[in-house]
């Protein structure tokens, strides 16, 4: 793995959804490593590089699932969002849930984006090719510093 891998951590608790995300980053050019954690409190564990995850590299993105076991979507976001050494993360809300509350809620905690997880399984590989082609290609996002753990 080189530094120039989009380092991507993925919260989600469906495992179908991640072989899907998975899926779609591997199909495309774009060198990622994916991160998986099934619910929000392993995500802040993750990010804050606790027990079992004290050699985890720093997600260049976020994937967050809503309705997840134990600390769900909206806690984990508000979470990242308020913590000043995490908040630069791009963080997009990836949910089936397309509720105006919802929207409203997660982009008043600050996510970058809030994407409704399609049906179709060939809409939901374009989506998450989109998503990937932005954060990998379009946009800049900010350098990992040499302290932070590439691998």
């Amino acid at each position: 793995m080189t530094v120039d891998q989009l380092q991507v951590l993925v919260v989600e608790d469906d495992l179908g959804d991640v072989a899907l995300v998975e899926s779609a980053f591997a199909e495309h050019s774009i060198a990622s490593q994916l991160h998986h954690v099934a619910d929000g409190g392993e995500a802040l564990a993750f990010l804050r590089r606790e027990n079992p995850y004290a050699a985890a590299p720093r997600p260049d993105l976020i994937l967050l699932d809503l309705n997840l076991p134990r600390v769900d979507g909206r806690q984990a976001l508000a979470e990242i969002k308020g913590d000043g050494n995490l908040k630069s993360i791009p963080t997009i809300v990836f949910t089936t849930s397309a509720a105006d509350a919802d929207v409203f809620a997660c982009y008043s905690a600050h996510a970058n984006a809030y994407v409704t997880k399609p049906i179709n399984l060939d809409d939901y590989d374009r989506v998450v090719a989109e998503i990937r082609n932005f954060y990998g290609h379009t946009a800049v996002l900010p350098r990992r510093t040499s302290d932070e753990p590439a691998t």
